[in-house]
């Protein structure tokens, strides 16, 4: 028997969606506005997990230039019928004030490696689509509805569609067929089908802390479906639980006929209980009760933080701590903002042995940026850089960037001053308001710097070495506690991703009718302590 930890997926992977083929397990994860769209993982043991690379790897799949903070990936669900892979998925352009644009997609591929299929449109009725392959044949789309009437009740229940794979399209009219319970904001619903009864799994409470998952049941998929009193999961009862903000899951079996849910859950540190990683991915074991309804395996409704699995180990090579940037693509754990990674952002190839990232536009930009980043998934690290950068303005800019999104940031750069030198300084965004720490510090005319954060929970440190060796702090530690969905709730806005850290280059000359600034990147470390 083998017991893993929870969260199986540390870091930024909110609205796990499992489905098993065989004896593999696969789970797609939301990305918002990070490319590529819907991060893809692996097992063959429910413990140990490996990436795979993104579904949606080109524009023609998922066009994301100005989409706001915390748009584009809205949880994607993933299953499989008669050797094809099936992925749909919500990619949000506008989610501000009442009204909310939220065009739902569906590609396929046979290899779970890809190449995906161009994207077939569904609707724009509401987010969160689910595809469900009944035993006769047929296929429905599910989704919650959004209502932005303000005389009405926003989230207006979960509709069903029959999806035509023949005509590429829904097909019959819409039916409303769960409204939700008192609890409210329901949505990420899943169907699935066992002993003649279909189950809906849904999410409700909204994304924080009143956040929990509960279950309905039907003979008929059209309803009338009867939820069950008690929910699945949830800690909005438990605030002592160190897996908080529970809620959003899928179902899976395995061959030996047990059950697990994949949920999304959050690990707030600090008096201000701020989830700096974002929401995470974990699991559970279920069971059915001798009422047909699905129930934690160790009773309650509280998830625990470790599970358990019989299935026979299976591990995948670890990733290095260094990336040297040595080969012909990025690492899958590598992301880019908004955009795909192109000869425009940067390129493996100009300096070998090097990644070159081309300045493009701000730190503040949903359209153009050079930004290469990974996520943050745990609460101490520490990562440095290598670069090597002229800056010939301060104008133009390369570094090492901690970023939430455009909003709440922390970034160490190289520019040039008048003076002809070459300079360190930090930008700041807290809650939509910048500030620099310290100014300014000189480095003359070197162009060669290793760059440094470390992050020690909610405190984060930059220094700098003009060697490698000896490093410098550069002003005193900083307050990172802006890193999570909880500082927009502080300011009444909306934040549902996680932290990255991360390289980018900016030119805000544009390279004046000439060719852009450009900084290469030797190496990326990356340590968890």
């Amino acid at each position: 028997m083998l017991t893993a930890k929870n969260p199986i997926l540390p870091g930024f992977h909110p609205d796990p969606c499992i489905c098993r083929v065989g004896e593999d397990y696969y789970l797609a994860t939301s990305t918002f506005q990070w490319f590529g769209g819907v991060g893809l993982y692996h097992s063959r043991d429910l413990i140990n997990w490996e990436e795979l690379p993104s579904p949606l790897n080109r524009v023609s799949q998922l066009d994301m230039a100005g989409a706001p903070n915390s748009g584009g990936i809205w949880a994607p669900c993933l299953s499989y019928c008669d050797g094809v892979f099936y992925l749909v998925y919500t990619n949000t352009r506008n989610f501000h004030g009442i009204f909310k644009d939220t065009p739902n997609y569906l590609v396929t591929a046979t290899d779970i490696r890809g190449e995906w299929s161009e994207p077939v449109y569904l609707n724009s009725s509401g987010f969160d689509p689910s595809l469900f392959h009944d035993d006769d044949g047929r296929k429905y789309i599910v989704n919650m509805r959004w209502d932005h009437r303000m005389e009405h009740h926003d989230f207006a229940g979960i509709l069903i569609q029959e999806y035509s794979p023949e005509q590429k399209k829904l097909i019959g009219e819409p039916k409303t067929i769960f409204k939700g319970t008192s609890i409210g904001a329901v949505e990420g619903p899943h169907l699935y089908k066992k002993d003649g009864y279909y189950y809906l799994m849904v999410a409700e409470g909204g994304t924080m802390y009143n956040h929990g998952v509960r279950l309905a049941r039907s003979k008929n998929i059209y309803g009338p479906y009867e939820y069950d009193p008690m929910p699945l999961l949830t800690t909005r009862d438990n605030p002592e639980s160190p897996l908080q903000r529970t809620g959003h899951a899928s179902l899976v079996d395995t061959p030996n006929g047990d059950y697990y849910v994949a949920y999304l859950c959050g690990r707030p540190i600090g008096d201000k209980k701020r989830c700096i990683l974002g929401r995470e991915t974990a699991l559970a074991n279920v069971v059915w009760d001798e009422n047909g309804w699905l129930r934690l395996k160790d009773g309650g409704v509280v998830p625990p933080t470790q599970y358990s699995s019989d299935l026979p180990e299976h591990k995948f090579p670890e990733k290095p701590e260094c990336d040297y940037f040595d080969t012909d693509k990025l690492p899958v754990h590598y992301k880019t903002l908004r955009i795909p990674f192109t000869d425009k952002i940067g390129s493996l190839s100009a300096r070998k042995g090097y990644l070159r990232l081309y300045g493009r536009e701000s730190v503040t930009s949903w359209f153009n940026q050079s930004l290469v980043a990974r996520r943050l998934d745990a609460f101490n690290t520490e990562t440095t850089v290598k670069m090597e950068f002229s800056p010939k303005t301060f104008q133009q800019m390369a570094g090492l960037e901690v970023i939430y999104d455009t909003y709440n940031f922390f970034y160490l750069y190289m520019s040039n001053d008048e003076m002809g030198n070459n300079v360190l300084r930090i930008a700041v965004r807290d809650s939509l308001k910048f500030y620099n720490p310290v100014g300014f510090v000189s480095i003359g005319n070197n162009t060669t710097v290793w760059l440094r954060v470390k992050i020690d929970c909610l405190k984060l440190q930059f220094s700098y070495s003009l060697d490698g060796e000896k490093f410098e702090n550069i002003g005193t530690e900083l307050d990172c506690s802006n890193l999570a969905d909880e500082a927009y709730v502080d300011i009444g806005h909306e934040g549902h991703t996680g932290t990255f850290v991360g390289i980018s280059c900016q030119d805000l000359t544009g390279g004046n009718g000439g060719e852009v600034a450009h900084a290469d990147f030797e190496y990326f470390s990356y340590k968890t302590k």
